[in-house]
């Protein structure tokens, strides 16, 4: 068990797993069968697992990662053998044994905290390694430089704009190639956010019979943010720190938590909803948190590949004690996480807001960046119903007076008939996010969390 002595349930366990077939093998092996030298203490499980050969599996889970190792060949993370461990430990039926770590088990857990105690350190502690870089004068030419890049990108895309509007857009309709030429440019420019709007524009066209307006809408948009980058130096701090993040200018989040001008945030900071996807070639894993204290929002956003695993997963309903620092913007959300006070352990049904304080919450934060999709909310005592043109679901408050229609991209998925099966009928909490196509939702209580 964990110092607190509480368990992680079943639904925080499988929210782990990197797809539904981890899953099912992870189901399988969530029994006393194949396991040996099963413990848990100190924040930690570990347990050998017997599979296809004579030696078994060395298997230790990191609850304050969570992280995990197994000596088993998958490149999974986590593997089968981590899952059916936390599966057979969240059960609570003593065979996983209160105790002191195995060698080979308190070898690797030592390893993580040396490097959590040196990373914690790195900042004050004597010879530190310094972040600086070698030649700041380079460094600084080399900035110059991309801006001036970023600068004649944005100016190209504004003539292209103002081309566009010149012919007409119904020219859009057979220019879609174009728009593939134009976001290659902004490639060149070395600014990736305006690339990643324009390739937007392409699929606007294709998206229905109301494309011409929503073109309009986001050409204004890229208009409004083209003109922001252009004259950065004129707008107020963190209005251009958004900018810059929105044209593809980051910030390294080793700087957030080391920098000189460094600031973080300490709360209990409550797990909402861990969403996975693709960026490309690269996997993507979303992680909200919501400050018990503070009632801040947060979002830690990581990167994967095939040869980089996303090596933070944080179930919903787990609570952090922890230290978060945001990166810089009009609105911060994006935040990266630094030091943990204790470890992760369940938490409680986050307090909520009804339909009219959600949309207000996405309008002031629309207020401050205006190129906002969406913005994370909870919801209570909503019940998700048809709606009432029988094509589409609302989110009605107890009262019947407001309801926040889905986002279309929670329609078709088996999470909204999660959704509706976890109501029956009657009023409940639910995380998502809301935005300007509805509400997209990714969790709902139980009372235990559901990832939808």
């Amino acid at each position: 068990m964990n110092p607190q002595g509480e368990r992680w349930t079943t639904d925080q366990v499988l929210a782990l797993a990197p797809d539904e077939a981890s899953r099912r093998a992870g189901g399988k092996l969530a029994a006393p069968g194949p396991w040996s030298d099963a413990g848990a203490g100190g924040s930690a499980v570990w347990g050998q697992c017997k599979g296809s050969g004579k030696k078994p599996y060395q298997t230790v889970v990191d609850l304050n990662g969570p992280a995990f190792k197994c000596s088993c060949p998958s490149r999974k993370f986590p593997c089968k053998h981590a899952l059916g461990l936390l599966l057979l430990w969240a059960g609570g039926g003593g065979e996983v044994s209160a105790g002191e770590p195995s060698p080979w088990a308190g070898e690797w857990l030592a390893g993580r905290r040396e490097q959590t105690e040196r990373a914690a350190g790195a900042p004050s502690g004597a010879g530190a390694p310094s972040r600086a870089p070698a030649d700041p004068e380079a460094a600084r030419r080399r900035a110059e430089r991309r801006m001036q890049r970023i600068g004649a990108g944005a100016t190209e895309l504004e003539q292209r704009l103002a081309d566009l509007l010149r012919s007409g857009l119904a020219s859009a309709e057979s220019g879609g190639g174009s728009w593939d030429e134009t976001a290659a440019r902004m490639v060149d420019a070395q600014a990736p956010g305006l690339a990643a709007r324009v390739r937007e524009l392409s699929s606007v066209v294709a998206s229905g019979p109301d494309w011409p307006a929503r073109l309009l809408e986001e050409c204004a948009l890229l208009h409004l943010l083209d003109q922001g980058f252009l004259g950065i130096e004129g707008l107020p701090g963190p209005l251009a720190a958004t900018v810059r993040s929105r044209v593809g200018l980051t910030t390294e989040a080793a700087d957030l938590l080391t920098g000189s001008e460094a600031a973080t945030v300490r709360d209990r900071w409550l797990v909402l909803a861990q969403q996975d996807g693709t960026d490309g070639a690269l996997l993507t894993r979303r992680i909200y948190l919501r400050g018990e204290r503070t009632g801040r929002m947060a979002l830690h956003l990581s990167f994967g590949g095939s040869s980089r695993p996303l090596d933070l997963a944080l179930p919903p309903g787990l609570v952090l004690d922890a230290d978060l620092a945001y990166y810089p913007g009009a609105r911060p959300l994006r935040a990266t996480l630094g030091e943990r006070h204790a470890p992760a352990a369940p938490g409680a049904v986050p307090p909520g807001g009804g339909v009219d304080a959600a949309l207000a919450a996405y309008g002031d934060a629309l207020r401050d960046d205006p190129w906002l999709d969406s913005w994370p909310v909870v919801l209570s005592e909503v019940t998700p119903i048809p709606g009432r043109d029988g094509t589409g679901w609302q989110l009605a408050d107890a009262d019947g007076e407001s309801a926040l229609p889905l986002d279309p991209r929670a329609l078709g998925r088996t999470g909204l008939w999660q959704l509706a099966a976890i109501s029956g009928g009657a009023p409940i909490t639910v995380f998502g996010e809301c935005g300007h196509r509805g509400f997209l939702p990714l969790t709902a209580w139980d009372p235990t969390p559901v990832s939808l």
